[in-house]
């Protein structure tokens, strides 16, 4: 899935031009005329608002992955020698609508969790992996069972396709 860089830690020394710094020009209601707001980076208090409209959470989506990352390394272990199904999402972290595929697989995960092993693959890493399952895009999502793939669902899909594939499989 798409991973979230860590920033550096406050303690590291920053150039006096990143001490403070405004990151985003500031916001306005050009409609209504009303106020704006800056978002700050202070390198001892972090970000700040000035005059926040409300209070607001920055999550990163790396911190709420339901499917656990297979590399070539783990692959035989955790996909082929797996005693449960197992769904694997082949993605790339360029790819605009894997991100959108990540989102269902993480629900798919929470939801079948027991029942089913969900997995992402990143293809520009392995590569040899993607390509001993012929896959020439992404994204793709494949379902295995006892070792062997049984199911596909190749591109962007709703998450439907995914759970009726996923109960395909469960039922064979």
């Amino acid at each position: 899935m798409a991973s979230c860089s860590n920033p550096p830690p406050l303690s590291s020394p920053l150039s006096p031009s990143l001490q403070t710094r405004k990151l985003f020009a500031p916001l306005s209601y050009p409609r209504s005329g009303g106020p704006s707001y800056a978002l700050h980076f202070h390198a001892k208090r972090g970000i700040r608002f000035s005059n926040p409209p409300l209070r607001l959470k920055v999550l990163c989506s790396a911190d709420y992955d339901k499917a656990a990352v297979v590399t070539g390394d783990s692959w035989e272990k955790s996909i082929l020698n797996s005693e449960i199904p197992v769904l694997v999402e082949f993605y790339a972290s360029w790819c605009g609508p894997c991100r959108m595929v990540h989102r269902v697989i993480d629900e798919i995960a929470e939801d079948y969790a027991g029942r089913l092993k969900c997995f992402v693959l990143n293809t520009d890493h392995d590569l040899h992996i993607a390509e001993n399952y012929e896959i020439k895009a992404v994204p793709v999502v494949l379902l295995f069972k006892n070792g062997e793939k049984r199911e596909s669902v190749v591109g962007t899909m709703p998450k439907e396709f995914y759970v009726a594939a996923i109960e395909r499989v469960l039922s064979s």
